[in-house]
């Protein structure tokens, strides 16, 4: 016997050393296509499977993974089209209101319409700068009502969702109760500040975690449109 088949007699044969050798030798299968048909693998329905087929298998459901995904990511694209053109239309109502009267109506119906929103708010912890633009949404309600908000202000991002019950008794009173999620936003100025609060029913629809950076821009063009009209408490 040679020392090279007294080698082969004598080595264990691992499954590292047949993947390090299959590794450097990736035509093994294109010069032995019988050796491949042949291979037959177990299965857990009890009959074995060639390997060739075994393949075939993990290379359609990859495609179908891979065309899954793609489809997804259209989706997501199409979604985020469709959000930014409804952003941009209510940026256009906004920009177009003459008295802050004008701007919260064409707000709040903007988002019950276009943003899936059961209730939406805005609340100003400052006072108009005119008498003539005196609206509810000044009625900021204090020290102690703006302490309930406090967190979110200073964090100046807005946040997901349930409200705490002093939470939803000041932003709508008798009609809090059936509100279970909302998503609010902190508006500010130079030397005041406010929130802006989208309320649904649906407990799922404002969740902690989910992206809120649409949220976070119309706040801020809301802060940017209110500025002429607002002065600090």
């Amino acid at each position: 016997m040679s020392a090279q088949k007294n080698k082969l007699a004598t080595t264990t044969v691992t499954e590292s050393i047949v993947a390090t050798y299959l590794e450097h030798h990736p035509d093994f299968f294109n010069k032995y296509p019988a050796l491949v048909a042949g291979i037959e693998l177990p299965h857990e329905s009890g009959r074995a499977v060639s390997l060739v087929e075994k393949q075939v298998a993990l290379l359609r459901e990859q495609n179908r993974q891979t065309r899954r995904r793609l489809h997804e990511l259209i989706e997501i694209a199409r979604q985020n089209e469709d959000l930014a053109r409804r952003l941009h239309g209510l940026t256009l109502g906004l920009l177009a209101a003459d008295r802050p009267a004008a701007l919260f109506q064409t707000l709040y119906a903007d988002l019950r319409r276009n943003f899936q929103a059961d209730r939406a708010v805005v609340r100003l912890f400052a006072e108009p700068a005119e008498a003539p633009h005196a609206a509810p949404e000044f009625a900021g309600g204090g020290a102690d009502a703006q302490a309930l908000f406090k967190g979110i202000i200073a964090k100046r991002q807005p946040l997901c969702g349930p409200l705490q019950a002093p939470q939803r008794a000041f932003l709508f009173g008798a009609e809090a109760d059936d509100l279970a999620s909302a998503i609010v936003a902190p508006l500010s100025g130079a030397d005041w500040s406010g929130i802006l609060v989208i309320a649904s029913r649906d407990a799922k629809r404002f969740q902690p975690g989910m992206g809120v950076e649409l949220l976070a821009n119309l706040a801020e063009l809301l802060s940017l449109i209110l500025k002429p009209w607002v002065k600090a408490a």
